[in-house]
């Protein structure tokens, strides 16, 4: 049984929940149960936020998994400062990063490593050069220099 929370939540970002023997579409989730730990452990306004990330971005309607949603929640978390003060800045760089095929770099090790804090990773690095102080003065030696 889905927690009154997260369906309500599911329900006002227009995400289906779907059963575990399905193969999710955009817009549809087989992880509720994900959504309800980010709830629990870190309040209705992030996992509110994590969702907004994925639902209201470009090309990461497919990243309502498992792996998606906390990747969602953590760089949320490693970024509060952004999300609070250039939410527009913050949506357009996610609207940019081609994240579904971040993760489908990161599943290529899974079983090695985990696969969220990898994709983690990358999704930091991309973060971090358009948020952190590498943004005015990039590496000469990054084929994304500016993300903008």
């Amino acid at each position: 049984m889905i927690d009154l929370r997260v369906k309500a939540l599911c329900e006002e970002f227009e995400i289906e929940v779907i059963g575990k023997s399905r193969y999710p579409e955009p817009g549809q989730t087989r992880s509720p149960e994900t959504i309800n730990r980010i709830l629990r452990k870190y309040g209705e306004e992030h996992a509110r936020l994590a969702l907004t990330t994925l639902r209201e971005t470009a090309n990461n309607h497919v990243l309502l998994d498992e792996v998606g949603l906390w990747c969602a929640s953590d760089m949320i978390r490693a970024r509060p400062d952004v999300v609070e003060k250039q939410a527009g800045e913050w949506l357009a760089l996610w609207d940019q990063m081609p994240v579904g095929q971040l993760q489908a770099i990161a599943q290529t090790v899974s079983g090695v490593l985990p696969v969220r804090y990898v994709l983690d990773g990358m999704l930091l690095e991309r973060i971090q050069g358009r948020f952190g102080d590498r943004f005015v003065e990039p590496d000469l030696f990054d084929d994304r220099r500016r993300i903008a």
